[in-house]
């Protein structure tokens, strides 16, 4: 039979031991913390100069109405039977995605504002479940989306000459990319949408990130 000492010894040495298991664990948790990478603050681009387009709904939306907003955009054409069913339903899961209290707009650019007006992409976005008070559809002369999409959101949009399509929607070359803008108006952020399964839900992630980054600063 132990002893007092004894027990009170084999105590001590049972605490010491359990002290260093919990210092140990500490440190490879601090450890793993410390390696995350962390979203840093998005860089800026370059300032969106001042526009006035038509939305889905045949109102007239200007960069002062995006104010106080953080917004993500892209470029797509109605009759497109490429990238922009894909890209448009990317976006749609971005929109399901936004937490309730986000203050985020959608917005969607058309390279085809001969064809795409108001009601064809109204209709549009209703095949795709967007909703109005977060997605803008929106149209314009091609100078006024040109000087949009290619002077300050960086997007590409380029009219295919007629013997070089290789059917009759096969009109544009366009960027495959989502761009964020911030409550200030300036660009933020560069995404691609490429991605499929995995690929594109990390690639929404990164979009769901920034936009939540940029809503935090004042």
């Amino acid at each position: 039979m132990d002893s007092a000492p004894e027990k009170m010894s084999r105590t001590l040495w049972v605490g010491v031991g359990l002290l260093f298991i919990i210092l140990a664990v500490s440190v490879v948790l601090s450890s793993v913390s410390s390696s995350r990478p962390r979203l840093q603050t998005p860089p800026v681009f370059g300032q969106v100069a001042d526009f006035a387009l038509t939305n889905q709904n045949g109102q007239a939306v200007t960069l002062a109405d995006l104010r106080g907003h953080v917004w993500v955009a892209d470029i797509i054409f109605t009759r497109c039977a490429g990238p922009c069913p894909r890209m448009t339903r990317q976006m749609k899961l971005l929109q399901d995605a936004l937490p309730s209290g986000s203050r985020a707009k959608l917005v969607t650019l058309t390279t085809d504002p001969e064809f795409d007006t108001p009601e064809v992409l109204k209709a549009y976005a209703a095949r795709f479940e967007a909703n109005p008070g977060r997605w803008l559809f929106l149209t314009g002369t091609k100078k006024e989306i040109g000087a949009l999409a290619i002077d300050s959101l960086k997007l590409t949009a380029i009219e295919k000459k007629a013997e070089e399509r290789n059917d009759a929607a096969d009109l544009f070359i366009h960027s495959t990319i989502f761009v964020v803008v911030d409550q200030q108006g300036r660009l933020r952020g560069i995404f691609e949408t490429e991605g499929e399964g995995v690929d594109a839900a990390h690639e929404r992630n990164e979009v769901l990130a920034t936009i939540q980054k940029l809503e935090r600063e004042r």
